[in-house]
């Protein structure tokens, strides 16, 4: 059983190495810490599963799903990051991945995930299955962004770049008023209450418009 680790944290390889030796006989464990070495190492050696942190130097968007599969299909992914799963799993849950797994986990949480996903299965924690089945029963968009209006899309697009309501006021020739009206109304669509949280939504949604 051939499994790789992707993080750029050698601490966390190190680590999540000695508990997978630990809980499992006949384990081969490869590690990489940018997605070029993801891909060195894919298209060399066959992995059965590969633990995949979402800030990865070269990686860092959903696209990294659809490149890891496209050099190997039947790859599992599990998804092990620090970032919220609020924010984050369902995007990857939509793109195709096994699991996602908080950092923070205990030891057992992370063979139980590890052993579901190799029977199998899949492993995705309580409240995201119930986030994925509102999504489908209310016919939420995949991706967030599509809520949002032309208008609504361009001032947040501003926002996010770090402008304040001023200066997008004046770049787009309409009153401070108007601007933070359409700020409330994209915070309410999106589900946020600060600009970082808006910027991290189009880190993860933008190009897939």
């Amino acid at each position: 059983m051939n499994i790789l680790i992707a993080d750029d944290h050698s601490v966390v390889r190190q680590g999540v190495a000695l508990i997978l030796r630990e809980a499992f006989n006949s384990v081969n464990i490869y590690h990489a810490e940018s997605f070029s070495e993801i891909a060195e190492i894919l298209k060399k050696q066959s992995i059965n599963l590969i633990l995949l942190d979402i800030n990865l130097p070269g990686g860092n968007n959903v696209g990294m799903i659809n490149n890891i599969k496209e050099i190997q299909s039947s790859i599992k992914v599990l998804m092990f990051s620090a970032y919220d799963e609020d924010q984050y799993a369902v995007r990857y849950i939509h793109a195709g991945v096994d699991g996602y797994l908080n950092k923070l986990s205990s030891e057992d949480k992370i063979i139980e995930a590890v052993s579901e996903i190799l029977r199998g299965g899949r492993y995705f924690s309580d409240k995201i299955k119930d986030r994925v089945f509102e999504s489908v029963i209310n016919k939420i968009p995949e991706n967030p962004l599509e809520s949002l209006s032309n208008r609504e899309m361009e001032i947040a697009d501003l926002l996010a770049k770090g402008e304040g309501n001023l200066e997008i006021a004046n770049r787009l020739d309409i009153k401070m008023s108007t601007v933070s009206t359409y700020k409330s109304r994209i915070f309410e669509k999106l589900g946020i209450n600060n600009v970082v949280s808006l910027a991290e939504k189009f880190n993860i949604y933008r190009n897939s418009l």
